[in-house]
């Protein structure tokens, strides 16, 4: 039977799809590369930026710039958000809506984590001043989930609301105002936050350089297969 269907496959298949597969691991590996080089860049623009930039409404902001903002809080509306696991602890981060003013979207200020507590979420800690007030921060994202499942608000209507890894337009929809594409994460020195401890993904460029590797070799010895395969026959 295995005579047969190999007399009926055109002796060239096997080079073609071997070589697809070869172009396919060159494609993965320098994809890998290229995210490597991306997360060097990333942490090497953490380490080396102690300024802080004014920051104002439209302006185009890079991952983890310093920035300083200035508006007022609305401390109605705040987002819990659930299930953030840090050092291995269960616990939340605090979305803290800051009106910028001028009709301008929302800009969301993470304001650190809080462990989950065995007698629930003790929402006093929310509290915040009133009038303007000028933070500092880094530009960040909102964390996403590996996989998400379901619905991202959950519990009662009334605020502040508890959700499970929202996009940015779950939350807009949430808040009845749109809300800037990036969070500002609440430097460690500012007060009203939590625990805060930013950092670039713990996922760095050296995982990426191994993977490029891996993929390189397994292309080089498909390759060398199929050019060892045709030199036989």
């Amino acid at each position: 039977m295995n005579d047969q269907i190999k007399k009926l496959l055109p002796a060239w298949l096997p080079l073609v799809v071997g070589a697809f597969l070869v172009l396919q691991f060159a494609g993965l590996s320098a994809w890998q590369i290229s995210r490597g080089l991306e997360k060097r860049a990333t942490q090497q623009t953490f380490q080396a930026e102690p300024v802080f930039t004014t920051w104002y409404n439209g302006m185009e902001v890079r991952s983890f710039q310093n920035l300083s903002v200035k508006g007022h809080y609305d401390s109605e509306h705040q987002v819990v958000l659930d299930n953030i696991i840090i050092n291995n602890r269960y616990g939340h981060y605090v979305l803290s809506p800051l009106d910028v003013g001028a009709d301008a979207p929302l800009l969301l200020v993470n304001r650190g984590w809080i462990e989950k507590g065995s007698s629930g979420f003790d929402y006093n800690r929310l509290d915040l001043v009133d009038g303007e007030v000028g933070i500092r921060g880094r530009a960040g994202s909102l964390p996403k989930a590996g996989r998400k499942i379901g619905e991202a608000f959950v519990g009662a209507s009334t605020w502040p609301k508890h959700a499970v890894y929202p996009t940015a337009a779950e939350i807009a929809i949430a808040l009845g105002r749109e809300v800037q594409p990036f969070v500002l994460l609440l430097d460690h020195n500012e007060q009203n936050g939590f625990l805060r401890y930013w950092v670039p993904s713990e996922f760095g460029p050296g995982k990426h350089f191994i993977y490029a590797l891996q993929w390189f070799v397994m292309g080089a010895a498909l390759a060398g297969l199929l050019v060892w395969n045709y030199r036989k026959k």
